[in-house]
């Protein structure tokens, strides 16, 4: 919780003044009791005022010396604790506007941070900490610091205050008093430590419940096309319903717990408040020590506050629990360093746009036989490189190491004869143009989708890359052309048309490098030759690395690669590998034959 706290340095000021300003607060809470003694004491049954300096003070200042009644005194001091009351409510405003503004000041930081962090780090971390678990980190966490941070602010102060000062004035009372209250505290603290050492442990486990839970909506929502589309509905209702029941019954376990203490503390309070009755009582009927009904009265007031306290403290005690728990996850996130690091290297276009050495990959956490192996392979500037290969063979990973979203394990990759590692990740990026599997398009109008590419794009160069893409012709038929909105995830959209837009996006960069991983296969062969075409003649310039099963998408490359068992058994134009490469040669015929029977 400590490296969280620097969050808090730019609002030190109000982290400050709310404390002091909640110390004024009970302390004008502390002064009723004692004031409605006086009303009690000596304007309803009548003792001498003047056994009492300050009460007999404050009427002689307001009516002079003996020209006052009971009633003088009974609203004299009612009037007062109006005004104490008053002062109180406005100093108690005062720290719940400061604690807010700091607390909220200190959660939107560290929000903004942990969100910062998590778009640093490399895709195996987001993947080890699941997108579930990522969001209510994010969410409710957060939220259960930023309570907490409130809590210290308030409460830290209000609760452990109203205990001493409580226990001052009741001591101030009659000594007696504080027997009472020495024999209650073991009780209560016997109590707190064995139910909130079982309970603690709880609040981690509750959390993680909740991770799961927000997996099962989060994978749920995002899949919903393919669960409606397999009728599993039910199957992903029980799902939810078996994640939701795991949440429900940790938290009856927490809540069991817990709520054992409130009624102790009752019992305990009401037996405190018999005891101080029976012994003020006792001592007025005795004569003893000037003890007053008043006096009684306030005794009880204060007994009251003090036990009331220690039930502010059980529920900090509780809120300190969760949100160790909480700031732990939190802190898991802001500690991760990103795994993948950019360097300082600039580089200027080279001949050889990008090289394999001796590349090996494996994904990370995994054993075996690396996906990738003994990698050679050089891109010339400006070339059109087509990959080709089974299901599994690893085309997609072979291309996710130009941008570095993964590095390799042996070997390196170089763009512009320059190692990818020593660029800065930035200015990597920035050559390249990535077109994914999946098109990812975002709630927001077409023109800013596009936009993505190049963040100060013009409208001419988003409609130029739309043209090219081939997705222009759709985009002129919405009703709001360019400015029609997007829904989430492109749920709007065909398939086709997500894959258009997601080119078009990359094309507005003007990339030095364009990869499509395999981001046509929803285009019919006529679009798709209409975008070949397109892209050649606008981006001459640009070197292009295509994925695709189809062999008709990537006939016309200047070289293809054919990927088997995780190595490149061959590179080089279409009728080259017709004649020399058996792999290549089982592809195009497999294509041939089904594309003959469906014509048949």
């Amino acid at each position: 919780m400590r490296k969280l706290f620097r969050f808090l340095k730019p609002y030190w000021h109000y982290a400050i003044v709310s404390p002091l300003l909640m110390i004024l607060e009970v302390t004008a809470d502390l002064c009723l009791p004692y004031l409605m003694s006086f009303i009690v004491n000596y304007g309803i049954i009548g003792d001498n005022i003047a056994e009492n300096r300050f009460a007999s003070g404050v009427m002689n200042l307001v009516f002079g010396e003996g020209n006052y009644r009971s009633l003088h005194i009974i609203i004299t001091f009612g009037v007062l604790m109006l005004l104490v009351t008053l002062v109180g409510g406005f100093f108690g405003t005062l720290c719940a506007y400061t604690a807010a503004k700091a607390s909220q000041g200190f959660g939107h930081d560290l929000r903004r941070a942990a969100y910062q962090r998590v778009m640093s780090l490399s895709i195996e971390q987001t993947d080890q900490f699941t997108t579930g678990s990522l969001v209510t980190r994010m969410t409710n966490d957060i939220a259960m610091i930023v309570e907490f941070m409130e809590m210290i602010l308030r409460m830290f102060v209000r609760a452990p205050f109203f205990m001493i000062g409580g226990t001052f004035f009741l001591l101030s009372l009659d000594i007696k008093f504080g027997v009472v209250l020495l024999a209650a505290l073991p009780m209560l603290i016997v109590t707190l430590v064995l139910v909130l050492s079982r309970a603690v442990p709880l609040f981690g486990t509750v959390q993680k419940k909740l991770d799961r839970v927000n997996c099962v909506v989060q994978e749920n929502v995002s899949g919903a096309r393919v669960v409606k589309a397999y009728v599993r509905e039910e199957y992903e209702c029980e799902r939810f319903r078996t994640a939701n029941a795991e949440l429900r019954n940790v938290n009856y376990r927490v809540q069991k717990l817990m709520a054992i203490i409130h009624p102790v503390l009752v019992v305990v309070q009401n037996f405190a408040v018999i005891a101080i009755i029976w012994l003020g009582g006792r001592s007025i009927a005795d004569g003893i020590g000037g003890m007053s009904t008043g006096n009684v009265m306030a005794a009880v007031t204060y007994t009251i506050q003090v036990v009331s306290s220690i039930m502010m403290i059980t529920m900090m005690f509780q809120s300190v629990s969760r949100a160790l728990a909480s700031a732990a996850r939190v802190r898991e996130i802001m500690d991760c360093d990103p795994v993948i690091r950019g360097g300082e290297a600039t580089a200027a276009p080279a001949p050889v746009a990008v090289s394999f050495r001796n590349v090996s990959f494996r994904y990370p956490g995994t054993v075996g036989s690396p996906v990738l192996h003994d990698i050679n392979l050089d891109i010339r500037k400006g070339e059109t490189l087509a990959i080709v290969g089974a299901t599994g063979s690893g085309k997609s990973s072979l291309v996710r190491m130009i941008p570095r979203f993964y590095d390799a394990v042996a070997g390196e990759v170089l763009i512009d004869g320059v190692p990818v590692k020593e660029y800065d990740l930035k200015e990597l990026r920035k050559k390249i143009g990535f077109v994914l599997q999946k098109s990812e398009l975002f709630s927001d109008t077409v023109a800013n989708n596009i936009r993505w590419g190049k963040e100060d794009a013009t409208d001419e160069e988003i409609r130029a890359a739309a043209v090219i893409a081939q997705a222009d012709g759709f985009v002129q038929g919405f009703s709001e052309g360019y400015e029609t909105f997007v829904a989430e995830k492109g749920a709007s959209l065909s398939g086709g048309q997500k894959q258009r837009l997601s080119i078009a996006r990359a094309l507005a960069r003007k990339p030095e490098i364009l990869i499509l991983d395999d981001a046509t296969s929803a285009l019919d062969l006529a679009t798709e030759a209409k975008l070949r075409c397109a892209l050649n003649e606008a981006m001459a310039d640009t070197t292009v690395i295509l994925i695709a099963q189809r062999i008709a998408s990537v006939r016309e490359a200047d070289r293809i690669a054919v990927l088997e068992n995780g190595t490149i058994k061959a590179c080089a134009p279409h009728a080259e590998l017709m004649e020399t490469c058996d792999t290549y040669r089982e592809i195009y015929a497999s294509q041939m034959e089904r594309g003959g029977a469906a014509n048949g």
